[in-house]
Formats: C-alpha cells, structure tokens, sequence
C-alpha cells in the first residue's frame, strides 16, 4: 500500500511540474533555433536593420502573414513601430506547419505581446494561400 501512495503521489508531482512549464517551450526552442540570429533572443531586433518582435505592431497587424514570412521570407521595405526597415529576411522552409505555429505562438506571448493563440489549420490555410 505504501508503495502505491508513493507512485501515486510522484506521478502527481509530475504532473504539476508539466503544468507550470512554459505552453509555447517548442516555439521558445524553435524561435532560438531560427529566428533568435536576428531577431536577438530578447525579441529586441539588431538596431537599423533587423526589426524587433518585442512589443511589435507588425506582429498584430500582419498576423496573417507571419506563416508565409517564417516559410519564404520576407523582401522590400516594412514598417515596425513606426520606424522602416528594409533588409530582406531569409525564410525557414523545412520547418512544418505545427513548428511554425509553435513559433507563431511564442512571439506572440513572449517579450510584451500579447496576441491571441493562432492554431495550426490557421496557418496551413495562410501557406497554401501564400505558395
């Protein structure tokens, strides 16, 4: 009986842990992976050139872009809080739709945004759109 309440009480533990993770820790891993180079980890963006995600318009007002962005990468001059950019973005075509969500999701939560939760139909219908 003593046995069962401790395997009991550890596969609680485990649980509550799971819990009180970060829900976008794949995106957090892929955004690192892919995106971070530039972007910087903090979101911040390499000053001049590279925009930043942290706190970003751009983010809400081309929500449905971003899948198309990350896949094929972006060209010509963007607006970002007001101030222009125009170094291209190189895009990230291997990664699957469930990774680019994942990534999605993390930017929008991460850094001060606040965006809502973008699921993966969303944007498998954004890159059949974009092709």
């Amino acid at each position: 009986m003593y046995r069962f309440i401790l395997i009991a009480q550890l596969v609680a533990l485990i649980f509550i842990l799971a819990c009180q993770t970060s829900p976008f820790n794949q995106g957090k891993i892929m955004y690192g992976n892919f995106c971070a180079n530039c972007h910087m980890d903090d979101g911040s963006g390499l000053r001049g050139r590279i925009p930043p995600l942290a706190n970003s318009d751009y983010l809400k007002k081309h929500r449905n872009e971003l899948a198309c962005i990350i896949r094929y990468g972006k060209k010509g001059e963007i607006e970002v809080n007001g101030k222009k950019y125009e170094e291209a973005m190189p895009g990230v075509p291997q990664l699957t739709y469930f990774e680019i969500a994942n990534i999605i999701n993390y930017m929008n939560q991460a850094w001060g945004n606040k965006s809502p939760f973008v699921k993966v139909q969303e944007v498998q219908r954004a890159l059949e759109k974009c092709k």
